[in-house]
């Protein structure tokens, strides 16, 4: 099974994420989040904040706060979301992204993940993950 290492670097190498340039927060902390900046990938046509990349992002969040709560054999999928845009994020502006584990039963895992910029709540999310066998 691959090291949480290679999993993490996994999770940046996918080319989506690597397109809108998002970053973790903490190198040395995955789990503590992610961020990318509104560049012209992440933006919609009157440059905001394209409601679908934070969407995905948020998702990604959430998986990583999940991580150590999984073993080296198990991975979790998305079987649902319910995500809320609560308000426009401008063009050039950092966006912040925390994911917090609420519970982690055997085979499901409930998740929030929440996006901030400067502080401030633009998006919400809440998750649910099936826990499968790795590979």
């Amino acid at each position: 099974m691959p090291s949480r290492n290679a999993r993490v670097q996994a999770v940046l190498d996918i080319p989506l994420h690597r397109f809108v340039g998002m970053e973790l927060l903490d190198p040395a902390d995955p789990p503590a989040g992610i961020w990318f900046p509104v560049g012209p990938a992440a933006q919609n046509q009157v440059r905001l904040l394209h409601g679908g990349v934070v969407t995905a992002l948020l998702d990604v969040a959430g998986y990583l706060a999940l991580m150590p709560h999984l073993t080296d054999d198990e991975h979790a999928v998305t079987h649902d979301q319910s995500v809320s845009l609560l308000r426009p994020v401008p063009a050039d502006r950092r966006v912040e992204l925390r994911g917090t584990v609420l519970r982690r039963g055997r085979a499901v895992a409930f998740l929030r993940a929440d996006a901030t910029v400067e502080g401030t709540l633009v998006a919400t999310a809440q998750l649910t993950k099936t826990v499968v066998p790795a590979g």
